[in-house]
């Protein structure tokens, strides 16, 4: 579905920034070619009985996976009609995660959720909206593909930046989402704070003082990363945008015309991609069997290259291996070695009065 004509769907929440991001959206879809053939549809063995299943559902995603869904929506509409014989409409709602996670709980009935922040979805679980066994009914801990946050720079990248260590400096801008709504952002705090852990070898009180300078550095917070991706490129703020892989090298190919140039650092932090039925709505609306259908399709091989041809990094072996050319080497640490799991995260730095709240420095 393309982003001008989603609009008019009644379903679609939007974020801040609608002008900037819509034009950026259309860009980015303009400038990205999709070469995957449709094949036949991977469903869950049982098919929902006719009258239990509604002509359209809602995905509650991420701020910057509005073009990807596009796409994949795009292939598994016509390919769930031509394995049932039923229409279906996947509509689409995107913010950050967190702000997501708090929607769906004031209201907001999506059907499935595809995050990129396991606390926004166990946050659904504390309330009651996902079941404590999301993780066990997809493969991959129920993470289809995965990334981590990366560095992209001007034409020529002339504040010269390599690593973790240049977006301390006193020269050097910075342009990432707020913490305390994107999960995008959550892992850019936590890379860093995992690189300033190794650096200073654990010492805290350091590893304290290099995040509360990374945030210092940020010229502004927008609430999801996409309206960050705005302030970067069309607004010209800031020397160094951190996202996801994904996105950097999504903006770069976009933007050709300004020159903009990736930078991989040597390590960065894993960020797993969580997706889940959101119990409490399928089992009022009698959407189960196709939200899990939905799901179960992202691990397919056609879900799999619309993920890596957007610069995911995927979890089937053959797809992975298909485009492994298309990306740097980086060596990545896990939230669980780094700092025990993330609801020690949870509790230690995002929950209130937290380290996050002690450390953030508002621009």
């Amino acid at each position: 579905m393309h982003i001008a004509a989603a609009l008019e769907s009644g379903r679609i929440v939007e974020t801040a920034h609608m002008s900037r991001s819509l034009r950026l959206s259309r860009r980015l879809i303009l400038t990205t070619t999709l070469a995957v053939a449709l094949a036949p549809l991977v469903l869950a063995s049982a098919p929902a009985r006719a009258q239990d299943t509604p002509n359209a559902i809602l995905n509650a995603s991420y701020d910057i996976a509005r073009e990807l869904f596009d796409a994949v929506n795009k292939q598994f509409e016509p390919a769930y009609k031509a394995k049932t014989g039923k229409d279906l409409k996947v509509n689409q709602s995107h913010a950050g995660t967190s702000k997501q996670a708090r929607s769906i709980v004031e209201g907001l009935e999506a059907d499935v959720v595809t995050f990129n922040q396991i606390t926004d979805i166990t946050f659904l679980v504390d309330k009651g909206f996902v079941a404590k066994d999301w993780q066990t009914r997809l493969p991959n801990a129920a993470s289809p593909w995965y990334s981590f946050p990366a560095f992209l720079v001007r034409k020529g990248n002339p504040k010269g930046v390599k690593d973790w260590d240049d977006l301390v400096r006193d020269d050097v801008k910075l342009v990432f989402p707020n913490p305390k709504t994107s999960g995008n952002a959550r892992y850019t705090y936590l890379a860093a704070y995992a690189y300033a852990l190794d650096k200073f070898k654990g010492d805290e009180a350091k590893a304290d003082a290099f995040a509360k300078k990374l945030l210092s550095n940020v010229v502004v917070f927008d609430t999801g990363g996409r309206g960050s991706t705005t302030t970067f490129v069309e607004r010209e703020q800031g020397d160094v945008l951190i996202t996801f892989e994904a996105e950097v090298i999504g903006v770069k190919d976009a933007y050709k015309d300004k020159g903009f140039e990736v930078v991989v650092p040597p390590t960065s932090l894993l960020a797993e991609f969580p997706v889940a039925v959101v119990d409490k709505v399928v089992d009022k609306r009698g959407s189960r069997q196709v939200a899990t259908d939905y799901l179960t399709w992202l691990y397919s091989p056609e879900g799999q290259k619309i993920a890596a041809q957007f610069n995911n990094r995927v979890v089937d072996p053959k797809v992975a291996e298909e485009f492994k050319a298309k990306f740097a080497p980086v060596k990545l640490v896990k939230v669980e070695d780094v700092f025990g799991g993330w609801d020690k995260v949870q509790k230690t730095h995002f929950a209130s009065g937290g380290k996050l709240e002690e450390l953030f420095v508002a621009p």
